[in-house]
């Protein structure tokens, strides 16, 4: 997790992340989106290449690269887990849920301790 942190901490890598999403790109092709020199974008690669985010193969002279959503899995799931207030909302539709199960019944009628619809006034006494 902390690799895949530290290669989406740099705005450049950021970006080349975005130009992968939609297809897979020469390495050429990505350097020439970017004002950095060609080194800098391959060492960029590389960073993205062992976090494990971008995976390269040959083609022919070229080394194409394509993005590897799957190790943003964890890093994702630890953010969701700071997030209070996706922790409040599932609270409240569990009450939500509780709220209208008990109107629900209310609507249906009395029932006995076994769960069984009676008649008004017909229900158990303890």
């Amino acid at each position: 997790m902390d690799a895949v942190a530290h290669a989406i901490a740099d705005p450049v890598r950021r970006e080349i992340l975005e130009a992968l999403r939609d297809r897979p790109l020469a390495a050429g092709d990505i350097a020439a989106r970017f004002t950095v020199s060609r080194p800098a974008i391959s060492r960029h690669l590389r960073v993205l290449r062992e976090s494990g985010l971008v995976v390269d193969r040959i083609d022919g002279r070229h080394r194409v690269y394509s993005i590897e959503t799957g190790p943003l899995g964890p890093l994702v799931a630890w953010i969701d887990g700071l997030d209070r207030a996706g922790a409040w909302e599932r609270r409240l539709d569990a009450l939500d849920t509780e709220v209208r199960r008990t109107r629900r019944d209310r609507r249906a009628g009395p029932t006995d301790r076994a769960g069984r619809h009676v008649a008004s006034g017909q229900e158990e006494i303890a």
